[in-house]
């Protein structure tokens, strides 16, 4: 077995390196009759181990390296991109991306972001901690984590494996205004994820940690049995009667009615006008107990970054204040279309955080009194011109504030609108493992769909 690190900071290339092959991608474009042009030069490298049923199942490594380039003739447009930092690659995706930009309608929204929107200060969001683990150790942690997830009941009878990841990145971004910056970063995962079995019924589920600091992860006995627990929870599982119920969507599922309103309020959806929220800045569009903040600098976030994928400064908002919409979340081109400045949110959201409105998980269960816990959501019936929601889940029922069985086999549904302005509740039990960070949310009413 050959033993590799991640670690000692090593990246093939350095960031003095990255920023000369960004130097002169920029200047082989003007040489090449760019009226502008921009550039992303990045490297990441990474190790990742899986086991399953106590054997090492897959031992991975991953190197990659890449440069894209976008190049404008006036307001045509073109793109390309290599893995080869040759600089005969460099001059052929230039020219490539000139080539298309000159078979490139004109567009009058097109061009790099307003030059006096561009970062100048670029704080330290402690975002690198490459992790040194040697792979002998990836593997005893995953093979902990799945035994601490085996061990927790006799009818967890197979295993889906656990696994323990450690990645870097580093990345310079530059553009025809000046502007050069970059930096550093990592994120590191374990999970496990567990099957059990009683009278002929399987059920599985999973459990993970992820963090930027190795320190920052939960411990591996903890993720495994929490995988278990999970897993044998789920055990007779039934469907329910069809009504409308309030219904309180755990913390890890919580997230993705947040993806619904970043999709919402991006540019893109809203120039199209594909977008159940158009035209709704300024508006109550979530109960008033809802506010929720976007920050990018958060130390160690996930999704923390002094400026975006144009190099526009970022800022820290609040994107919903007591339910009232504040503001979208543009690049520079869907801002031009809307008529619009920028929000600094080219490649997305920066740290998304929910305001908890101070109950425990426990005392939302109360809230519930009868109705439906959801733990996980199938399928993608979600129409982002209407807002009509309608997905797959499994879960618990609730009765007198109390997680009564499982159940499976439901639809939850409704619409996102109504959905969002009866989000009444934010849980205390906050997930924080990505860029969107919020407790479980109570629903006071949807429909679930079961048994007739």
């Amino acid at each position: 077995m050959v033993d590799k690190t991640l670690a000692d900071n090593t990246f093939s290339f350095s960031k003095d390196v990255l920023a000369g092959i960004a130097s002169r991608v920029l200047e082989l474009a003007q040489q090449h009759g760019a009226s502008a042009a921009e550039t992303d030069v990045s490297e990441g490298l990474g190790q990742t181990v899986s086991v399953r049923l106590g054997e090492v199942e897959t031992i991975e490594y991953n190197q990659d390296k890449g440069v894209s380039v976008t190049v404008y003739l006036g307001q045509k447009k073109g793109h390309a991109s290599t893995s080869d930092f040759s600089d005969v690659a460099l001059q052929d995706t230039v020219k490539a991306a000139l080539d298309i930009a000159r078979f490139t309608a004109e567009d009058e929204c097109s061009g790099l972001a307003d030059r006096q929107l561009l970062a100048t200060d670029f704080p330290d969001l402690d975002l690198f901690h490459p992790w040194s683990l040697p792979v002998e150790q990836a593997i005893e942690l995953a093979l902990q984590c799945e035994d601490a997830a085996r061990a927790v009941d006799a009818r967890i009878r197979n295993s889906e494996g656990a696994s323990v990841s450690a990645q870097a990145s580093h990345f310079i971004y530059a553009n025809s205004h000046g502007f050069l910056a970059g930096y550093p970063g990592s994120r590191h995962s374990i999970s496990a994820a567990v099957v059990a079995e009683e009278g002929g019924s399987m059920q599985r589920d999973y459990w993970y940690s992820a963090a930027r600091h190795p320190a920052d992860l939960d411990d591996p006995l903890k993720i495994g049995r929490i995988a278990g627990e999970r897993a044998v929870r789920r055990l007779s599982a039934r469907r329910v009667k069809t009504g409308q119920y309030p219904v309180l969507f755990e913390a890890p599922v919580a997230a993705s009615l947040l993806g619904h309103l970043v999709s919402a309020i991006s540019g893109g959806n809203l120039y199209r006008k594909s977008s159940f929220l158009l035209d709704c800045q300024g508006q109550q569009i979530f109960h008033p107990n809802i506010t929720v903040d976007e920050d990018p600098f958060v130390l160690r976030g996930m999704s923390s970054g002094a400026f975006d994928g144009e190099g526009v400064e970022t800022s820290a908002r609040r994107l919903i204040d007591q339910g009232v919409l504040q503001g979208y979340m543009l690049a520079s081109y869907s801002a031009r279309k809307l008529g619009l400045q920028t929000t600094g949110n080219a490649g997305g959201p920066h740290n998304l955080l929910v305001h908890s409105t101070g109950e425990s998980f426990d005392e939302l269960l109360q809230q519930v009194g009868t109705g439906l816990l959801v733990t996980e959501l199938l399928g993608h019936g979600i129409n982002t011109v209407t807002g009509d929601y309608s997905r797959g889940a499994a879960g618990f029922w609730v009765e007198n504030g109390v997680i009564a069985y499982p159940v499976e086999e439901i639809t939850i549904a409704g619409n996102l609108r109504e959905m969002f302005q009866h989000m009444v509740a934010v849980g205390t039990d906050t997930l924080a493992r990505g860029g969107k960070v919020m407790g479980s949310v109570l629903i006071e009413t949807m429909t679930v769909a079961g048994e007739g």
